[in-house]
């Protein structure tokens, strides 16, 4: 069975976008003990939804609560921000609400395709039982048919033994007999055919969920992998931060950053440690926040 790579969504990770800064408009009061956590929930409170989302959005801590669609509380690097004030963050707020929506659709595709892959690797076993089942009725038939044939057989002894009329139904036995083998041969045969088509669905439903397994870590090892690379630039001083990185492109050829190709010894550098981006042909784009990768186990 064909399997589809499984695709997992980036939780408010590597979010770029212009945000107002908090730190010039007031003093900070209270640090974030996790500032790498990343979270959004969904619950019913007197029957009403309540959505909570906590990310780091340029090194700023932002944590908000809605109840139907509207904020009630707003907390910036743990300090809870007045409401006459909110209007201060919309457009950041905005910005982070529109990546969470993605998140969201981008997970429940996940989801779906996992659930699909599952059903099918249930499918391909229910098959396999299936065809067990049928190999045992024609391994049966099969010792059925070969006592008949060694009734027939004997019988036609039995009629060779008398004259005229019994000489001549003992020919008919005979043939009777062959006939019988002759079948007996075929179920044995196709009884031998169920069997490996049985181990050949069995086989195929453990890889399904084998490369179901695989697709998923492939997908966390290459996220891992992009924020590495992303911590390269910054460090080697080829990027400011996260947020100035544009564009990126990565192959045997050559490698370029935001439109400018790298020095040699940059690329040779890159090409080297980061060689499963290098044989995939890679290539990054960055726009208004929005990400976009080529070659990867990773969507928005």
């Amino acid at each position: 069975m064909k399997t589809k790579f499984l695709k997992q969504g980036l939780l408010l990770a590597a979010m770029a976008a212009t945000t107002l800064s908090y730190g010039q408009a007031k003093k900070k009061t209270v640090r974030d003990n996790s500032p790498n956590s990343n979270y959004m929930t969904t619950s019913r409170s007197n029957g009403q939804e309540v959505e909570e989302f906590r990310t780091n959005w340029n090194g700023v801590i932002y944590k908000a609560k809605f109840v139907i669609d509207k904020m009630t509380e707003l907390y910036i690097d743990g300090e809870q921000i007045p409401a006459a004030k909110w209007g201060d963050y919309s457009t950041v707020l905005t910005k982070i609400k529109e990546q969470i929506k993605r998140d969201k659709i981008q997970a429940k595709k996940d989801q779906e395709q996992a659930a699909r892959d599952m059903v099918q690797a249930k499918r391909d076993q229910e098959q396999a039982g299936r065809d067990q089942l049928q190999a045992k009725r024609d391994a049966e038939q099969a010792q059925k048919d070969a006592l008949q044939a060694k009734r027939d057989a004997e019988q036609a002894q039995r009629d060779q033994a008398g004259a005229g009329e019994a000489q001549v139904q003992a020919k008919r036995d005979q043939e009777r007999a062959k006939l019988d083998q002759l079948q007996a041969k075929k179920d044995q045969e196709q009884a031998a055919k169920d069997m490996v088509q049985a181990k050949r669905d069995q086989e195929q439903a453990a890889k399904d969920q084998i490369q179901a397994k695989k697709d998923q870590e492939q997908a966390r090892q290459d996220q891992l992998l992009m924020k590495a690379l992303i911590g390269d630039l910054i460090k080697d001083k080829i990027i400011d931060n996260e947020k100035s990185l544009h564009d990126l492109t990565l192959n045997n050829e050559e490698m370029t950053v935001n439109g400018k190709k790298q020095p040699e010894a940059v690329f040779a550098k890159y090409k080297e440690k980061y060689k499963r981006f290098t044989h995939l042909n890679f290539s990054y784009g960055n726009a208004d926040g929005v990400h976009t990768y080529q070659g990867l186990h990773i969507s928005n």
